[in-house]
């Protein structure tokens, strides 16, 4: 499971929630640990006792995750149902690409309209993010509308490159403020 908490400026956690499953952005943790986290839950519920210590996790590097969804983000983000016509799934050194269609797949109203998650991996943040960039432009998806345009510029936006970024980024830089 997962236990989520919030950290703010002056370093106060709040607990946010407990999720009794594993969680979407588990590839960041495997991709910077090398901890295959779906196996080790295979391996705990076989009764066998985890083949290392806490201590023995190093963390080495920086991964980011992009969800890749069938949403219109010029139109509120609404679904963008339909058929998968073409797929060209992005590939190369520090590239992961989970995902559940292929090319005549049918996107489907009455689902959640994730496509696939694409996790990137590098030395440092600067290096994950351009990788990011590289793999977002690879991956095409024709027939449905996806979110991979807007990633790919809020990962170019000179405030999410020096980091600051909050909760508000989209608000704040993409889209028309709502008076208060």
């Amino acid at each position: 499971g997962t236990v989520e908490f919030l950290l703010d400026k002056d370093k106060n956690f709040y607990f946010l929630e407990v999720n009794a499953r594993i969680q979407v952005e588990h590839p960041i943790t495997e991709m910077t640990t090398g901890v295959d986290l779906l196996k080790l839950q295979v391996h705990i519920s076989e009764g066998k006792e985890l083949p290392f210590k806490q201590e023995d996790i190093v963390q080495r590097g920086h991964s980011l995750e992009c969800r890749i969804y069938a949403e219109d983000p010029d139109n509120s983000f609404m679904p963008s149902p339909g058929k998968i016509h073409f797929l060209k799934e992005p590939t190369g050194i520090g590239v992961r690409y989970d995902s559940g269609i292929t090319q005549n797949s049918e996107v489907s109203i009455y689902y959640d309209p994730i496509l696939a998650k694409l996790i990137t991996y590098g030395q440092n943040r600067e290096e994950s993010r351009i990788r990011m960039i590289n793999a977002l432009k690879e991956n095409v998806i024709l027939g449905v509308k996806t979110s991979i345009p807007l990633m790919i510029e809020v990962l170019q936006h000179k405030e999410y490159i020096s980091g600051n970024i909050s909760t508000n980024f989209l608000n704040d830089y993409f889209f028309e403020k709502i008076p208060v």
